[in-house]
Order: structure tokens, then sequence, then C-alpha cells
């Protein structure tokens, strides 16, 4: 049994939060393919990879991530697989410079948001991602250059994601900007902010430890597809 919430943290979204972009069963679930390719399973049970491989698509991939190794079910393999960093917020570092102006991004926004990801590749990013939390944005000369918004969702608990910012305005402090405004908002609902980022992305960690963030536990991150 997972100790945590967070331990298996598309699949406690997808029964909880999230439960209405589910697809599935009581063994396993993805969230709607416009949505996001996550999926993820309540235990290594037979049953429950059964599950999974019913909601294989014949073409494409499926993402887990879980803090238990990830079980490959009989005609699935592993496309990537990596090692990330789960961390939870400690304490929110403001920074001193002068914020940039940064505003709600709604579904006027939402071609600029999908073009943004697709360039800056924050991880995977679908047309209708958008749809799972808040999504706050930067723009210049009314171009969209940086965002970051949430993710999975849990009671208590909301993922930051979905950052990331032009490659001709790196440099500015912008996703810091933005990963403090998405994190207060959380707070203000009273849930507590957390992030996932590959282990071998140490800049990013940095940043994010230098917000305040310290790594909770290591998960296991791995892109299915058919064999």
């Amino acid at each position: 049994m997972d100790d945590h919430i967070l331990d298996r943290p598309i699949w406690n979204s997808l029964t909880t939060v999230h439960a209405p972009f589910a697809i599935g069963d009581g063994g396993a679930r993805r969230f709607t393919p416009t949505v996001s390719i996550f999926a993820g399973v309540r235990d290594e049970s037979a049953d429950s990879l059964a599950s999974l491989t019913r909601l294989m698509p014949e073409e494409g991939n499926l993402f887990l991530i879980q803090v238990a190794p990830v079980v490959l079910p009989d005609g699935l393999r592993a496309a990537k697989a990596a090692e990330g960093c789960q961390m939870l917020l400690e304490k929110l570092t403001i920074p001193t410079t002068s914020a940039p102006e940064i505003q709600p991004l709604t579904e006027v926004d939402a071609k600029d948001m999908f073009e943004l990801a697709t360039l800056t590749k924050p991880g995977p990013y679908l047309r209708d991602t958008r749809l799972l939390g808040d999504f706050w944005g930067v723009k210049e000369d009314g171009r969209l250059i940086a965002m970051a918004g949430e993710r999975f969702k849990h009671p208590g608990y909301s993922e930051i994601s979905g950052v990331c910012t032009h490659p001709d305005y790196l440099g500015r402090g912008l996703a810091h900007a933005l990963c403090v405004k998405v994190a207060e908002q959380i707070l203000a609902r009273g849930d507590q902010p957390y992030l996932q980022v590959f282990a071998t992305n140490t800049r990013a960690i940095r940043v994010y430890e230098n917000l305040g963030f310290r790594t909770r536990t290591k998960v296991n991150a791995v892109m299915l597809e058919r064999a």
C-alpha cells in the first residue's frame, strides 16, 4: 500500500479532483486523450496491469509517474524511462526584483499556449491540457512569451506545471515570477504546491530550490508504447 497520496500522483488525481477527465476502471485510468497522455495504476496486480493494457492506444504513448517501480504489462514496453524528483514547497521565496505583469490565460489564449508549449517542450502538453487548472502568462506586444499553470490535482495538493519561456526571452526571471504566482494561488486555496522534474535537470532543480521547494521523493517516469 502507498503511504502518501502523491506516491501515485496520476492515479490519485484521476480518482479524486480530476475524475471528470478520467477514462478507465478500478485498476487503471488515463486522462481524456485530448487533455493528456498520463495514466496511472492502482497497484501492480495482474488485474490493474491488464486494465492499463486496455487503455493503451494502438498508436501513441501513455506516460506513468509513480514512486513504485513501473511494472510493464504484457504487450507493452518502455519507450523512455527516467528518474524524477517530486518536490514540495516548504516556504515560498518571493523575488526581490520587480515582477513582470502577469495575467490569467483563458480560452482566447489556447492557441498561443499550445504553440509556446510545442516550441519549448515543458512536458507533455496537449491542446486541452490547460483545462486541468489555472494558467498564468506574460505577454509582450500582445505575444505570449512565458506561462505556467497547474496539472495534477489532489485533495490538499496541486502540481505546478507547464512552466516555459520563449527562447528569445530567457534570463529575465519570467519562469521564477510565474511559479511564484501559481504557488500563491494554490496556497490561497489552502492547498500545498508541488512539482515534478527530471533528476538530470539540475538547473531547474536549483531554480525550484531557490523558490523554496525541497525534494520529497524520487519517482519513476516511464513512457509506454505497444511492443
